[in-house]
């Protein structure tokens, strides 16, 4: 199992990019309250939807669901789409995991995307700024990564 770095003092993770397997994700983030294994389950089905698509290159997770608060609003998520990715060919069972307020009404979760060509600076760059917090400080995410 994989071994997470401890929290700040905010409670957030160390500033990072840290890669884990859905199934470790969920065991660290998903329980412990109700509402952390609510939120669990939603980024279990979005992270579905999204490899649904065939053209999911990174799923990145932030926001207060990969912090210590015990009742995390909801689940963030990042998308970042192969350039080959188009949503109006998205089936209709999926297309809510690509449509912000569709995702934020009907899955509970904030999910933002992009295409990789659109990823200014480049990938890395593009996921290290979901680091920055609210405040202007940096926090760390988590990539869904696969064992493949």
């Amino acid at each position: 199992m994989k071994a997470w770095p401890g929290f700040d003092a905010n409670g957030d993770m160390p500033p990072g990019i840290h890669p884990a397997t859905l199934a470790e994700v969920v065991a660290h983030f998903g329980s412990g309250t109700p509402q952390r294994q609510r939120a669990a389950r939603r980024l279990e089905h979005i992270h579905a939807l999204a490899k649904a698509s065939g053209h999911l290159a990174r799923f990145i997770v932030f926001g207060s669901f990969v912090t210590a608060k015990p009742a995390p609003n909801d689940v963030d998520i990042f998308l970042l789409m192969e350039d080959s990715f188009d949503v109006s060919q998205v089936p209709h069972g999926i297309l809510a995991a690509f449509d912000h307020t569709a995702a934020q009404n009907f899955l509970g979760a904030s999910v933002f995307w992009i295409r990789s060509a659109a990823a200014l600076g480049g990938e890395k760059a593009t996921i290290e700024h979901w680091q920055i917090t609210r405040a202007g400080g940096q926090r760390g995410v988590v990539e869904v990564i696969s064992h493949d």
